[in-house]
C-alpha cells in the first residue's frame, strides 16, 4: 500500500470523527448500595414517569422509557407488572446557562510577560492590548435513573448522565439511546467487568 493511498484511508476516518466529537458528550456517573445483592434482581417495572411540566416533554417520556426497556430486557431483564423486583424511574434537570469567555490579543511593539522578567520588544513594556468577550447559551441537562428495590423500597442503583447540549440534537431517539446505553452500561455492579 503506497503513501496515498494510506492518507486517502485515513482523511475520511478523522473527518469521522470530528462529525461525532461535535455531538454532545455525555459525562456518567454512577452509585450502589454496595451490600446489595444484584443477583437475585431478575424483574423491574416503572413508576409513573411523566412529562415535566418545563422540563421534558410526552416524545421524550416515551424514548426514555423505551430506552431503558431496552436496555434492562438486553441485559436479561423482565418487565413486569406484578411483584417486580425493581422498579425504575427517570429525572431531568434542564438548566438553562451562559458561558462567558475572554480572549486577549497582544499587538503592537511591546514585549510579553513571563514569570521571569519581559521578554521581547527590547525590553518596552506591552504595546496595545485588546480583550473581547464572548457568550453563548446552552443547556445543561442531566437525566438520573434511580433503580429502587421493591422490597425495601431503598435506592440501590443511581445513574447520573450529563451533557452541555448546544442546540436540540439532529435525532433525538438516537441521542437519548446512547446517553442511556452509556448511563446503564455499569449497571447491574460487575457486569461490565465479566
Amino acid at each position: 500500500m503506497n503513501i496515498k493511498t494510506k492518507i486517502f484511508r485515513i482523511i475520511p476516518m478523522m473527518l469521522l470523527g470530528l462529525i461525532y466529537s461535535c455531538s454532545p458528550s455525555v459525562k456518567v456517573t454512577t452509585d450502589y448500595d454496595h451490600s446489595a445483592n444484584f443477583g437475585e434482581y431478575k424483574t423491574f417495572a416503572f413508576y409513573d414517569l411523566k412529562a415535566q411540566e418545563g422540563q421534558i416533554n410526552q416524545l421524550n417520556v416515551d424514548r426514555i422509557t423505551k430506552a431503558i426497556r431496552s436496555e434492562l430486557i438486553n441485559k436479561g431483564f423482565t418487565e413486569t407488572t406484578t411483584n417486580p423486583d425493581l422498579k425504575v424511574n427517570a429525572i431531568t434537570i434542564l438548566k438553562n446557562k451562559t458561558s462567558v469567555s475572554a480572549n486577549t490579543d497582544f499587538y503592537g511593539y511591546g514585549g510579553m510577560y513571563r514569570p521571569y522578567g519581559y521578554w521581547g520588544g527590547g525590553g518596552a513594556m506591552m504595546g496595545n492590548a485588546n480583550t473581547t468577550f464572548n457568550s453563548y447559551d446552552y443547556v445543561d441537562g442531566s437525566l438520573i435513573i434511580d433503580i429502587v428495590s421493591s422490597k425495601t423500597g431503598k435506592l440501590v442503583w443511581q445513574g447520573i448522565g450529563n451533557a452541555q447540549i448546544d442546540s436540540k440534537p439532529d435525532n433525538p431517539e438516537e441521542f437519548v439511546g446512547n446517553s442511556i446505553k452509556k448511563i446503564l452500561a455499569g449497571f447491574p455492579p460487575g457486569l461490565a467487568k465479566k
